[in-house]
């Protein structure tokens, strides 16, 4: 069976995202979710997404408190957004065992697209057998799974059931078009639209979007123009600001600043009061290098009354980080801080800390985090990593060592942390090829908490010791307990000339140094051991 996998991570243009990620937002911890706003702020405040939600559910249960349906999806929503999907597979289950309001079918499909997520096709396919009744939305949420999976033979034998029964929608033919967007057939899109209007289903705003993108990954900005001109042409279907949003990002990308204005300025006029609409056309102008329009948006937007949250905060400080734009990212800093907000999103002052990186600002970096530590706050561990990042770019390795391991000092309480592999192999380097054996020991020792131990660490240990002049046996027994092989690398590592003569080097050196007798003893010794290392490396040549 043909498998195609694909990567549904998320571009900085929310405009180029995978379409099932489009114009979407994280909403705060802070959001308002009807009575259960206290609920599930509860569950928001749990430091690990990997923790049970269940004695929340229970407790808030048992102190009389009564949920709705609709509230426990809109928590289940938010959940997701935030990809916390164990916790929001936990409510959905807690939601259907403990029977406190009805299940319905949309109940069902949003389960067993979670579980699919979870716990993988297998498990989704035995929960669809499992379902008594099989409506057009449980049909849906397993064509989901299998599109997500990027499985073509199965969606589209999926897909031929589901139309064969008459539950062919808007939405599964969307899933299809997906599917051929990321497998690289975008020719076959425009197909599925024609059998669309053919079969009757009437396309979605987001249908359109699927279809301009195919168009501009085959750069036909004719056939773009005409799906645009038809669309407003026509009166059923009222046009989204997202449709032009999505085909001025295909121009801008194709490098048709006129064009792609034309349909900001429509995208603009059909926004009224979405805060998403203003964040994605302030990321859009962010692109152009237009300030003066981002900062234009940024008033206007501010003027509906929604409350502006860490989202909006976050699009408008990262864009004008972008353009090095500092003292206004700082400005807004201040005026995000000084609102009113329960909870801390340090993901707020983390975009304030990329800009002083950008620069060349650590100092300034570090004062900034410090500040906000003595105000009570607790930073996540990221926060010392950007600032790790930016020594590790100036070749400042020490100052590097030394915030990430604030940084491990706050992994604990955070998971699901994700290391930058440049700033962790570069100081990996920096202490083997130093030699620093127990400092290198210890850093690896705090990364094995955060991530697999992996064969670079033990690459790093091995150069380490053997510059040292030490023994390897060790490293070499503690990498096979870890069922790490030996590659060409590692062979290459013990056999190499370049690192004996290295060792050498150094002894050599330290005895023009040292005048003492004893030390003198002490380095004659190692050296011994040294040679024994060159003949070694003879027999492995």
């Amino acid at each position: 069976m043909h498998r195609l996998i694909f990567s549904l991570t998320t571009t900085k243009n929310p405009a180029l995202n995978f379409p099932h990620l489009l114009f979407s937002t994280i909403p705060a911890c802070t959001s308002t979710l009807s009575s259960t706003s206290n609920l599930y702020t509860q569950i928001c405040l749990i430091g690990s997404q990997h923790a049970s939600v269940v004695p929340i559910l229970d407790n808030w249960i048992e102190g009389g408190n009564r949920v709705k349906a609709d509230e426990v999806q809109n928590i289940i929503r938010a959940l997701r957004a935030r990809k916390r999907f164990n916790q929001a597979l936990e409510v959905s289950e807690w939601m259907s065992s403990k029977r406190i309001c009805p299940v319905y079918t949309g109940d069902r499909a949003r389960q067993l697209d979670l579980i699919g997520k979870v716990h993988g096709l297998q498990a989704a396919e035995s929960f669809f057998l499992q379902v008594n009744e099989k409506s057009e939305k449980i049909y849906g949420a397993l064509l989901n799974c299998y599109v997500r999976e990027g499985l073509i033979e199965k969606s589209l034998s999926h897909f031929k059931r589901m139309k064969e029964m008459g539950f062919a929608s808007a939405l599964s033919y969307n899933n299809i078009m997906s599917l051929y967007l990321h497998a690289g057939q975008p020719e076959k899109i425009p197909q599925l639209m024609s059998e669309m209007k053919a079969n009757r289903v009437a396309p979605h705003n987001f249908t359109y979007r699927i279809c301009l993108q195919s168009y501009g990954m085959r750069s036909d900005f004719s056939a773009m123009e005409r799906l645009l001109n038809d669309l407003e042409q026509q009166l059923l279907i009222p046009i989204h600001w997202s449709v032009y949003v999505t085909a001025a990002s295909i121009y801008l990308k194709a490098g048709l600043k006129e064009k792609a204005l034309l349909c900001m300025r429509k995208a603009e006029r059909l926004l009224k009061r979405d805060a998403t609409g203003y964040n994605n056309l302030i990321t859009l102008y962010a692109s152009l290098g237009d300030k003066a329009e981002m900062l234009r948006l940024w008033d206007v937007k501010k003027t509906i009354p929604a409350k502006t949250i860490n989202n909006d905060y976050m699009t408008m400080m990262g864009s004008l980080v972008k353009l090095d734009a500092l003292e206004e990212v700082e400005k807004l800093f201040e005026e995000w801080e000084s609102a009113a907000n329960t909870s801390y999103d340090f993901r707020v002052p983390n975009i304030v800390l990329k800009g002083y990186t950008k620069r060349g600002l650590l100092r300034e970096a570090e004062a900034f985090l410090e500040k906000i530590i003595e105000k009570g706050r607790r930073p996540v561990p990221n926060s010392w990593e950007i600032i790790a990042a930016g020594y590790v770019n100036q070749g400042e390795k020490e100052k590097a060592l030394q915030c990430m391991n604030k940084a491990f000092a706050l992994q604990r309480e955070h998971d699901g942390w994700s290391l930058k592999p440049r700033t962790v192999t570069s100081i990996l380097d920096w202490l083997s090829e130093n030699g620093e054996v127990e400092r290198l020991e210890s850093f690896i020792e705090s990364l094995k908490r955060a991530v697999p131990v992996d064969r670079e660490m033990y690459h790093a240990l091995l150069k380490a010791n053997l510059r040292k002049g030490r023994d390897v046996n060790g490293v070499l027994q503690d990498m096979k307990a870890d069922n790490i092989d030996e590659d060409d690398e590692t062979r290459k590592i013990m056999c190499s000339p370049e690192e004996t003569r290295k060792i050498m080097c150094s002894t050599e050196e330290t005895m023009k140094i040292i005048s003492s007798p004893e030390q003198t003893a002490k380095i004659m010794s190692s050296e011994v051991e040294t040679r024994k290392i060159m003949s070694s490396t003879e027999e492995c040549n």
